[in-house]
């Protein structure tokens, strides 16, 4: 049983937008919407995913715009629907929303010398500490594969949420959340085991 396949996810992360570009932190659902260079870097992602033959029983998205987004060109070019998760949200950043990492320096350089200092502790208001935020998407990709045994899944959605994702699978610590690169249009594989998953691949990005 310990080497039972339960199920199989593509995290698929969503196109460039005007804050991914600037590097704005952002929890925001209804904004930004993709960039040119987003729905560029979809097409090319797609096409590479059905170059590669990569299969799918289901395909999930976050509720934002721009996983929204990307999710119907997915779903169009599987030639099947999509299903919004409403708890696959991004960390929420509190005050640091919509700002730039230059901004935040400016603006809050002792709560960022904090977050450097205990990167898993809540350092702003309302914003969501990385043990809790990494707990919330365990929680619910838990329920998406316990949904689909035997399945292959797509789910289209945040860089933070695929970071969040892939600590909850390997048992990365909660402080070491940020040194997970995930680029936009980016692919993150992880096979899921009766009682452990395992990295197929991750941040793959097409060729040029």
């Amino acid at each position: 049983m310990y080497f039972r396949k339960k199920c199989k996810i593509t995290f698929l992360c969503h196109g460039a937008t005007i804050y991914s570009e600037e590097g704005r932190f952002s929890d925001l659902e209804n904004y930004p919407p993709l960039s040119e260079l987003g729905v560029s870097e979809m097409e090319n992602l797609i096409d590479s995913l059905k170059a590669r033959g990569v299969k799918n029983d289901a395909i999930y998205s976050s509720p934002s715009v721009r996983t929204s987004q990307s999710a119907l060109m997915v779903a169009k070019a599987f030639k099947t629907e999509y299903k919004t998760i409403e708890k696959l949200t991004p960390r929420a950043c509190g005050t640091w929303n919509g700002l730039t990492l230059s901004q935040i320096l400016n603006k809050y350089p002792t709560n960022f010398t904090k977050l450097l200092e205990h990167p898993d502790k809540t350092i702003m208001g309302e914003a969501e500490s990385s043990p809790d935020f990494i707990a919330r998407i365990k929680k619910t990709i838990d329920e998406i594969v316990e949904e689909n045994i035997g399945n292959r899944v797509i789910i289209v959605t945040h860089p933070d949420v695929i970071q969040a994702a892939i600590c909850a699978a390997l048992g990365v610590p909660a402080d070491k959340l940020h040194n997970i690169f995930i680029r936009t249009g980016s692919a993150t594989q992880i096979s899921y085991f009766e009682s452990w998953a395992s990295i197929v691949y991750t941040d793959c990005v097409p060729l040029g």
